[in-house]
């Protein structure tokens, strides 16, 4: 028999070791500066402990690490903090996802916290910790080495600037649905959403950026991708019966990086062509459909010209597959997305 497990017990096996030192002693311990501990605890996404004992012997080794960068002067201290930001931005969001599934399974779909065991949760965390740190440092550094590929590559640009083709993919009539579906029901849906987006868009050769909740940023280094991607999210969100429609824009040009976002005029002008697409459309602007041009997997149509504010004119083009391209077929798997 498994024998029972406290909150206590978990919280360590999560961590890694007890919490046994308070914000003075862990600066202490690592040479680190009070002020400067906290402002990395603060980057990492953490409110103040205050004098609890809220830190371990691998928070101090964390410190050291960081210390250590930057007395080398491999890092500033102000990259050291924007490193630690980003570290702290991403974990979190994994870490909540994560959690979320687990806590699904261990409640039996109900997801009620009195349907969930420390104990069951105790064993379930036992069994995965030593398979996913592995699995995470690993998807880290295929990321890593994408990232800089990527940047390698742009010869004409800033190093933090690229020429892509920016795309929004927004759930129709998302606000009346949240109205009629309970909390869960909702969830289900979004969370299905950005699941099926996610692998749609990475199969057709472009890139997930984020996603908003009823809408999903991507970009493709070339509008091929991007207008593939677009196309293929319309035919595969028009089969799935518990999803809204969806309205895409696309436009191509030059955006700045940040902490895995991207900004600029391009982002805002597909965001705004992704406003004037009609339900099951998608609208590229007119620097993308003369990209597309001579590419018979795509067929582009003229609109009438619109005014957007802060944009001023703007040339929208209908974007539709053409005689070299097919529907959902090429996109191996999307089926079963589709079943599951």
């Amino acid at each position: 028999m498994m024998p029972r497990r406290g909150v206590g017990e978990l919280d360590e096996l999560l961590l890694g070791a007890a919490r046994r030192y308070t914000r003075d002693e862990v600066a202490e311990l690592s040479g680190v500066p009070l002020d400067q501990a906290r402002r990395y605890w603060r980057a990492l996404g953490f409110a103040d402990s205050g004098g609890a004992a809220a830190f371990t012997d691998e928070d101090v080794a964390a410190l050291r690490r960081i210390a250590a960068l930057v007395s080398a002067g491999v890092v500033t201290d102000e990259l050291a903090v924007g490193l630690t930001r980003a570290l702290g931005h991403t974990t979190a969001r994994l870490a909540s996802w994560q959690v979320d599934v687990v806590v699904e399974m261990l409640s039996g779909g109900t997801g009620l916290r009195s349907g969930v065991s420390v104990t069951e949760a105790y064993r379930v965390a036992e069994l995965l910790l030593p398979e996913l740190e592995p699995l995470l440092l690993h998807a880290w550094r295929r990321q890593l080495s994408a990232a800089v590929d990527r940047v390698l590559q742009e010869d004409e640009t800033l190093v933090d600037a690229a020429f892509v083709t920016v795309g929004f993919a927004d759930l129709v009539g998302f606000s009346r649905l949240s109205r009629r579906l309970e909390e869960r029901d909702l969830g289900a849906v979004v969370q299905r959403f950005e699941q099926v987006s996610a692998d749609v868009i990475t199969t057709a050769g472009a890139r997930m950026v984020k996603t908003l909740g009823d809408e999903v940023l991507f970009v493709g280094d070339t509008p091929g991708a991007a207008a593939g991607a677009a196309l293929a999210l319309l035919e595969v969100f028009a089969l799935d019966a518990d999803v809204p429609e969806l309205r895409v824009g696309l436009a191509t040009g030059l955006v700045i990086g940040r902490m895995g976002d991207v900004f600029g005029q391009t982002v805002n002008l597909a965001s705004r062509l992704t406003d004037l697409a009609r339900p099951g459309t998608a609208l590229v602007d007119s620097g993308t459909a003369q990209d597309l041009a001579g590419d018979e997997r795509f067929v582009t149509q003229g609109m009438r010209r619109r005014a957007v504010r802060g944009l001023g004119v703007v040339e929208p083009y209908r974007l539709r597959r053409g005689p070299a391209s097919t529907a959902v077929d090429p996109f191996d798997g999307l089926g079963t997305l589709l079943d599951g």
